[in-house]
This record gives structure tokens, sequence and C-alpha cells, in this order.
């Protein structure tokens, strides 16, 4: 019975002081799956705090697995997308835990302009999960095909997050 309190309050220890978003100063590294339409790949982000609900970022996919109609169309440049990000963090104006933090936001890459509505959870104050839902807002050319479909189109992101 004490190894199980030790236990328990360990874990509730690590869990309540970890926290999702700090403000100004504040790293976030990211890195995860990509699953769109045809394709799915890696995603890696990067987020840096310069409020204290604001953070500007940088982002990058990669397309790795095709459907085989398209592996042999896709260059490197149709599998790559490079985007430049904002981000109003707004977990700690909800208030539901502080190891959460909804963040939306604007960005814009290679591809197109668009918006993500994105969530972290922090397990421990160096790691958590993180998801992100994308999609184009405007794109750059209005006559894709279907190679050109690869990041102008909705997307989803699953990964790990880390504190840096």
């Amino acid at each position: 019975m004490k190894k199980l309190l030790v236990i328990l309050a360990l874990v509730a220890f690590s869990f309540g002081h970890s926290q999702a978003y700090n403000g100004k100063g504040d790293g976030k590294f990211q890195v995860g799956a990509n699953f769109q339409n045809n394709g799915t790949g890696l995603n890696v982000s990067y987020d840096y705090g310069i409020g204290e609900n604001i953070s500007v970022g940088v982002s990058t996919t990669y397309v790795l697995g095709l459907d085989d109609a398209l592996k042999d169309a896709a260059d490197f440049i149709d599998r790559y997308d490079l985007r430049v990000r904002f981000n109003a963090n707004i977990g700690n104006v909800l208030a539901i835990d502080d190891n959460f933090d909804l963040y939306p936001g604007l960005s814009l890459g290679l591809k197109n302009f668009g918006g993500h509505l994105g969530a972290r959870y922090f397990f421990t104050d160096g790691f958590g999960l993180y998801t992100e839902l994308n999609a184009p807002f405007a794109k750059y050319d209005t006559s894709l095909t279907e190679v050109q479909e690869l990041h102008n189109q909705f997307t989803i992101n699953f990964g790990a997050v880390f504190n840096l």
C-alpha cells in the first residue's frame, strides 16, 4: 500500500508541475505524423513564445508514403512544404488545465496561406502529445493536379511535443 501511495504521489507531482505554455521565451518542438488524402508523412515544427498568449514558429512537412498512382509523379518539391506560423495560445484563457494548451493560428507556406487549430497536453515538464488540424484558406494556384493537392488540402498532424 505504501508503494502504491508513493507512486501515485510521484505521478500527481509530475502531472501537476508541467505547463503547456509559459508565455514569452517558451519554446516547443513537435515531431509527428502527417495524414492527408493520397499520402502520409512527417511533420516537424518549432514555436517560440513572444508574448503571454502569442507564439511564432516554423513548420515543415514531407510526404513519405504516397498512393501508388502518385509515386512516380511526385517530385521532392511536391512532397515538401515549409511554413511560418503565428499562434494564439489560449489554454490559460480557457483555464481547462495547466497541462493543456489550445492554439488556433495562421500559416504562410510554400503551397498556400492557411490556418490551423492545435492542442497540446503535457504529461511532464518536458514531454506531451499534440494534434493539429490544418486547412488552406487561399491556394496559390486554383487548377491543381492530384500531386499539387499535397499540402493544399485538409491535413491532420499527431505526435510528440517537447519543451525546450
